[in-house]
């Protein structure tokens, strides 16, 4: 492992260099910074594939220094299952089929109406 010493306050510190980490750590730093990045995140919404949100995240790795791979984002959870579910569809869908946090926004209601529907196939 890579150490640097810097002197912080009189005291000796040691700075370790984040690419000497194990992968998976690696990925865990990187998953904590993504943590209230927003433009990060809004980037990683608006991709259109897997592929894409692999670009994002590399470059998000690079800044932070942490030396990731394309091959180590698509092998090392959460990420690789982040990459799956991009380009899945859900199973199974409860109620409209809208992302949860449009469900509750009154700009975005479409029923106007005021009827419900149970399980987004009974209106009532």
């Amino acid at each position: 492992m890579s150490l640097v010493l810097r002197t912080v306050n009189n005291l000796e510190v040691a700075d370790l260099d984040p690419r000497t980490l194990p992968v998976i750590k690696r990925v865990d730093l990187l998953v904590k910074a993504l943590n209230g990045a927003e433009s990060t995140n809004e980037a990683l919404a608006r991709c259109e594939d897997g592929e894409a949100m692999l670009d994002v995240l590399l470059g998000a790795s690079a800044k932070l220094g942490l030396g990731l791979t394309r091959e180590d984002l698509m092998t090392t959870p959460p990420i690789r299952d982040w990459i799956w579910w991009k380009e899945k569809e859900a199973l199974i869908t409860i109620g409209e089929t809208k992302p949860r946090y449009k469900q509750d926004d009154p700009a975005t209601k479409s029923n106007a109406s005021g009827s419900r529907s149970f399980l987004g196939l009974f209106r009532f």
